[in-house]
Order: C-alpha cells, then structure tokens, then sequence
C-alpha cells in the first residue's frame, strides 16, 4: 500500500488563516457566498461536515477557537495532498484550500486569498 505523505497545516499558516478572516475573533454567523460563515476560521455549513462534524453543530464548533483548528486540520487532513497531486502542501496550498474548497489549490480565483495570508506568513 502506497500511502501519500504529508505535513500538517503548521500553527503559523493556521494563524494567518484566522487573522484574515475574522482578526481571530469568535464571529458570529453571517451571509457570505450563498451560506453562512461562522466563527474564527468563518466555517461553512458544508466544510464543517467535510471535516467530521467537531463540536455538535457548525454555531458551536465555530465559537470555540479549538474546535475551529480541529475542523479545519481535519478538512486539510482530507484535502491537502489530494489538490496538490501528492505534493507536500504548503502554507500557499492550505490557504487556498479553505478559501476555495478541496481543489482550492489548483483554481485561479483563490490567489488573490493567497495575497492576503502571505504577507503574515512570510514575515519575521
């Protein structure tokens, strides 16, 4: 059996992720993009299934920041090697990963996402 390898989101990009979407604060729900987003990480109805339904319900996971890392990790767990064909993800992967869904990493239209997560990636 051939398994992929890969490394796990890092606490940095986790970090910038939550910062771009909501300043890392438990936001509430509100409209986006066809649905609701919610919490740190502006979860979606539908990637907190993908990623194995934590916390009981999307309103509860999105609240608490650990439940939120633990839904997201799991949703890159799922996806990451997947949308890069093997490859070991990167920050970049990840990133467009969740802005974008699990091909996230291969559509155009996530970059400009990118832009934004990479200058607090990338510094000191």
């Amino acid at each position: 059996m051939i398994m992929a390898s890969f490394a796990q989101i890092n606490d940095k990009c986790l970090q910038c992720i939550c910062k771009t979407e909501s300043g890392c604060r438990p936001l509430g729900c509100a409209f986006d993009v066809n649905s609701d987003s919610c919490g740190y990480y502006q979860l979606k109805q539908l990637y907190w299934v993908d990623c194995g339904k934590p916390g009981g319900s999307l309103a509860a996971c999105s609240k608490d920041k650990a439940c939120s890392e633990k839904c997201v990790r799991a949703y890159m767990t799922r996806y990451a090697s997947r949308c890069t064909g093997g490859r070991t993800p990167t920050c970049q992967d990840y990133a467009r990963i969740h802005n974008g869904g699990p091909n996230g990493c291969k559509i155009a239209a996530t970059a400009g996402y990118w832009n934004k997560i990479a200058p607090c990636y990338n510094s000191g």
